[in-house]
């Protein structure tokens, strides 16, 4: 057999069974990503033949495409360069991640004119969890996002290209298995098919007889030791409740044994021939009954120095507190609100799945190179749980394709480590669509009742919040993300009493996690609520309740109860300015499409604010040094998951030191490049690691003054940057030149920063719709979608507008479409993307992107972060506008036709 591949012919011929997108890939064409592997997604997209037809090459058997032409991302441009269509990305900048963007280019390259009309149908293959795809359609519709030319020195608050973009669009970023290894194992996870259940024994036998397998691997080879799966700076911020593999598991989908072998078949038919015995144990689902008393407990060995607030009633974490006398402020409010919402599990569905590798080298460090927000805190812990010293371990990440907080987790990494260090083998464990969704974690399912009043003039009286937040059959994130829920989101009114009672109860069932927004979404939908309920009980507009309440610079921001930091600052302020500008953007004339009367219109907003970087510390190094060419060498720990931070990392340091982007080259995410960062989440990319990166450039920038002012022997005050030169009055000297005047004195030009997370600011966000809801069958239709950000000086408008866009189309998925459905017996019963709706392209709204103009005294050059705050207000404001259109509070999203039709047709008939 032999295959044209990219216009070359390759002899090889496939395995029995092999689908086209893992032959293509086994010869090295790695721009064919894996997303779902049942033709979901369109990562592996490729054209075939003359006439390019765009097919899912995860469906196609290999032996299929003998004597047809297959053209993957590599081989779009031919020997000419960037194709048209790879071109035109570049220059909208139509990708973030890019996990997703090679199968997307190739099927834009692939329409006709008549395609292009309905871009919803011609793309309905192909899955964005980025970009909210309008930079997509920018592409198609030749538009230039980008600014190139840009002089020395002024990077800063343009909208340069990532500096990947080439690369991402030619499919030659490389992701974590984008790489070959000779002599590579693979692992494959059995899993509990039991909610709980004791493991009584193991037969390996027949699991050990299968050809190629080298190892079977249960709690009996695995330290014993007590981790989270969370990772955070401070480890007393999760419970110490899990094990690398366990005897008692709490999930249908745990992990019972890994299975090393020669090929994934292998290892696959190995975990079907091992035998487990399960003696079964009460298994609890509602978390309502798991708090109940005497209900089963579910981790009844544990104790509260695991760091886990009640074992014996199933709770997790849990806060109370109170400032004033809420129940004595509702008694004599003029108005009052009340009533009890509910939030759903959702999945991150980042298009890249957990996995990694794992090998040791001829040193005998143990290399782990995997798909994760948190590389440095990931190798502390592997240290930890393997008595192995900090520098013989090395964790590291290439590009990751998508993270929304679920990669700050070790769902793999533990294993690769137990595998690698008992084979002396290097090992690859890449999970299926269907582990992440029943083995991973997903957003905190969350019940919250809500208590509030206002007085005569709209002034908030009481706010009272009751979470119970089901944290699963673990405790990853339990309290942090329970606290968060609880804090800014009622810290940004002036209110003189308010409450809150907090419970993270464990289930079993597959455990929550950090997500985007970490639990704000969760609590704002009833706050917002309630805020335009009081708002109509009063005949004040919902623009005016809010403007009446919110705190302003000088103001405390308060939630009980009382906090132990207090270091989050007014760094700056434009949530006055987010109203506004949402207000005028909402009034002011837009296309109305005809609709009949059985369309009902209405409007929403709400409102968020967000800690700029979580507490207790958030800890970034960098380094920069000068080169012999006169460019620069940034070294940062913090990762590039579509977040952008490779882009405004080069732009603080070009802007710092008087250069161009295209002359400070990066060097990201790897441990072995020295120094510490606590990892990209909590929006802290570029408002931690930003400021390290600008603090060692500042300090370079200070020392090419002084080596300039040393050679001229005069005041290093008269010496400035400019134009990648020193200048002094007429004397000037360029960077080259200090380069190797540095180099013969034996001393380099380098300088490292550091950014310890503290002291805080905070950012705002306003979102606002305009539904039509149809009151005869429940559909509902944006007719328009606005927010307004406050991110302080905007690093990058076109790449900050993206990151708005993109939180607004994740946060409509799971306020319209996405929702993880867990049947009785505790089971993940819609574990792919097909019985998953994740938004595509005819489902998300254009929305229209506003920034208040602020400066902020607390972060680099004035910015701060905007990268998980715009998906907070979304299902609140969407909330808002159906309860504006039909007069029905509906307190229970996703707001699906099928959920709004009941009230609808009660009303209505």
């Amino acid at each position: 057999m032999s295959f044209e591949i990219n216009g070359k012919t390759f002899p090889q011929e496939p395995r029995a069974g092999q689908c086209l997108r893992t032959f293509l890939r086994e010869l090295g064409h790695f721009g064919v990503k894996k997303g779902c592997d049942a033709g979901d997604c369109g990562a592996c997209t490729v054209l075939l033949d003359g006439e390019p037809v765009p097919v899912h090459s995860c469906l196609i058997p290999a032996f299929r495409a003998e004597g047809r032409t297959v053209t993957t991302i590599e081989g779009l441009g031919g020997e000419h360069g960037a194709h048209p269509m790879q071109q035109a990305f570049l220059d909208a900048q139509g990708f973030q991640c890019g996990f997703c963007t090679a199968g997307m280019i190739l099927t834009c390259a692939s329409l006709n004119q008549a395609q292009r009309t309905d871009l919803g149908a011609a793309l309905k293959g192909n899955i964005c969890r980025c970009t909210g795809y309008r930079a997509i359609e920018d592409a198609l519709l030749g538009k230039i996002n980008v600014e190139e030319s840009i002089e020395a020195g002024a990077a800063f608050g343009r909208s340069l290209p990532a500096p990947a973009g080439p690369d991402v669009v030619r499919g030659k970023a490389r992701y974590t298995f984008d790489t070959q290894i000779d002599g590579l194992l693979h692992i494959k996870l059995l899993r509990s098919p039991h909610a709980h259940a004791r493991i009584t024994a193991f037969d390996k036998s027949a699991a050990l007889s299968v050809p190629g397998v080298h190892a079977v691997l249960t709690h009996e080879d695995a330290p014993s030791v007590l981790i989270s799966t969370a990772r955070h700076e401070k480890d007393w911020m999760d419970p110490e409740d899990t094990r690398i593999l366990d005897d008692v598991v709490r999930f249908i989908g745990q992990k019972v044994a890994a299975v090393v072998a020669d090929s994934e078949g292998a290892a696959e038919e190995a975990c079907r021939r091992l035998k487990v015995d399960y003696e079964l144990l009460p298994a609890l689902i509602d978390p309502e009954q798991a708090m109940a008393p005497g209900a089963p407990v579910i981790h009844p060995d544990r104790t509260t120095a695991n760091r886990i607030a009640d074992p014996q009633r199933n709770l997790a974490a849990e806060t109370h507190g109170e400032f004033g006398d809420v129940a004595a402020a509702l008694a004599t409010s003029a108005v009052t609100y009340e009533a009890t919402f509910h939030s759903h599990r959702v999945q991150h569905a980042a298009l890249e799945t957990h996995g990694g590798l794992a090998w040791l080298d001829v040193s005998g460090v143990l290399n782990v190179r995997t798909s994760t927000q948190v590389p440095f805190l990931t190798r502390r812990a592997l240290s930890d749980i393997f008595q192995l010293p900090m520098d013989k371990v090395r964790v590291f990440c290439e590009r990751v394709g998508g993270g929304f907080g679920g990669k700050q987790e070790m769902f793999v990494e533990d294993i690769l480590a137990l595998a690698a260090l008992k084979t002396g083998r290097p090992v690859k464990l890449e999970l299926t669509r269907e582990e992440q969704f029943i083995a991973t974690s997903t957003r905190h399912p969350m019940r919250v009742h809500i208590k509030a009043g206002a007085d005569a003039d709209g002034k908030l009286t009481a706010l009272q919040l009751n979470v119970l937040s089901n944290t699963g059959a673990y405790g990853n994130h339990a309290g942090p993300v329970m606290f968060h829920s609880l804090s800014e989101s009622i810290a940004v009114y002036n209110c003189p009493n308010k409450r809150v009672d907090g419970y993270a109860v464990y289930t079993n069932t597959v455990p929550s996690g950090a997500f985007r927004g970490y639990g704000l979404p969760q609590t704002l939908i009833a706050i917002e609520a309630a805020i335009d309920e009081l708002a109509g009980q009063l005949g004040i507009s919902p623009y005016d309740m809010r403007r009446h309440n919110i705190v302003k610079p000088g103001d405390p921001m308060l939630s009980p109860p009382p906090s132990e930091f207090h270091d989050v600052l007014y760094g700056s302020y434009g949530l006055d300015q987010c109203l506004d500008l949402v207000e005028r953007a909402m009034q002011a004339d837009g296309p109305r499409p005809e609709l009949s009367p059985e369309w009902l219109i209405g409007d929403g907003i709400a409102l968020t604010m967000i800690d700029t970087v979580p507490p207790a510390g958030h800890i970034a190094d960098a380094m920069i040094a000068l080169n012999d060419d006169g460019g620069f060498d940034l070294t940062v720990g913090t990762a590039e998951f579509g977040n952008g931070t490779s882009t405004v990392h080069r732009q603080i340091a070009a802007t710092t030191l008087a250069t161009t982007v295209d002359r400070i080259r990066l060097r990201q995410s790897d441990t072995a490049h020295g120094g510490h960062d606590t990892g990209a989440y909590g929006s802290a990319g570029t408002f931690v690691a930003g400021k390290a990166t600008h603090a060692a450039a500042v300090q370079l920038a200070t020392d090419l003054r002084g080596a300039a002012a040393g050679a001229w022997l005069c005041d290093v005050g008269s010496c400035a940057l400019e134009d990648e030169f020193v200048v002094s009055g007429v004397r000037r000297m360029s960077f080259v030149e200090l380069a190797k005047l540095a180099r013969e004195r034996g001393q380099p030009l380098a300088a490292q920063g550091n950014s310890g997370g503290t002291p805080r600011s905070v950012g705002f966000n306003v979102q606002g719709f305009r539904v039509a809801v149809n009151k005869g069958t429940g559909e509902l239709k944006i007719l328009r979608s606005v927010q307004a950000a406050d991110a302080g000086v905007v690093a990058n408008p076109m790449q900050c507008r993206g990151q708005v866009e993109g939180g607004v189309a994740q946060a409509l998925g799971a306020a319209l479409y996405e929702e993880m459905v867990i049947d009785a017996d505790g089971r993940v019963t819609n574990a792919k993307f097909r019985d998953y709706h994740l938004p595509s392209f005819a489902d998300v709204p254009r929305t229209e992107v506003f920034f208040a103009e602020t400066s902020d005294t607390i972060g680099p050059l004035g910015a701060k972060s905007m990268s998980e705050s715009p998906y907070n207000p979304v299902a609140a404001a969407l909330g808002n506008a159906i309860a504006d259109a039909t007069g029905i509070r509906f307190t229970a999203p996703p707001f699906k036709p099928d959920r709004l039709f009941p009230a609808l047709h009660d009303k209505f008939g």
